[in-house]
């Protein structure tokens, strides 16, 4: 009976050993759930960075808007950087939310790097991205003229990312 209750903690780790295995052997780490492409945006309040006043998230009739979670704390946000300030520069427009940052780190940050955002708000207690389903940042949702969701881009996008993103408001 001593043998089997010493043997035990072993047949459990090789049990928990063959679950993991067969996960990881029929998990896609590239699957991107993207639970609200298709959705309505949230319709969320938020202080902005600059007025500090509550703004609503919404978005106006362009034919894409861009809705960007980022913050100053995050590397790969800093690398992204450069293909938002791109967008920018191709007329669309991006609103950012800084994400559980300090409203000083995130101006701070805009001002090293450049403002590449229609408008900053903030989502200091990390709400915004409960709602918006996000698991860290950098993240960026494509919104449509009429509010939906149109697609979501997970980690730092490239120049070819944000290209690709937007060829999806261009479609019918």
């Amino acid at each position: 009976m001593t043998r089997w209750l010493a043997a035990l903690p072993l047949v459990v780790l090789g049990l928990l050993a063959v679950l993991f295995a067969g996960y990881a052997l029929h998990h896609d780490p590239h699957v991107n759930p993207s639970a609200l492409v298709g959705q309505p945006l949230p319709d969320l309040t938020l202080n902005a960075l600059e007025g500090g006043g509550p703004r609503r998230l919404r978005t106006d009739a362009t034919p894409a808007t861009l809705v960007n979670f980022f913050a100053s704390w995050c590397a790969p946000c800093a690398e992204e950087h450069p293909a938002l300030m791109g967008l920018k520069a191709e007329g669309v427009r991006i609103i950012g939310v800084a994400y559980k940052d300090r409203p000083d780190n995130t101006r701070g940050m805009l001002v090293r790097l450049g403002d590449p955002f229609a408008e900053t708000l903030v989502d200091a207690d990390g709400r915004a991205g409960v709602d918006f389903g996000i698991s860290g940042v950098p993240e960026t949702f494509l919104v449509g003229p009429d509010g939906r969701i149109l697609a979501k881009h997970t980690g730092p996008m490239t120049a070819d990312d944000a290209e690709t993103l937007i060829e999806k408001a261009r479609r019918p």
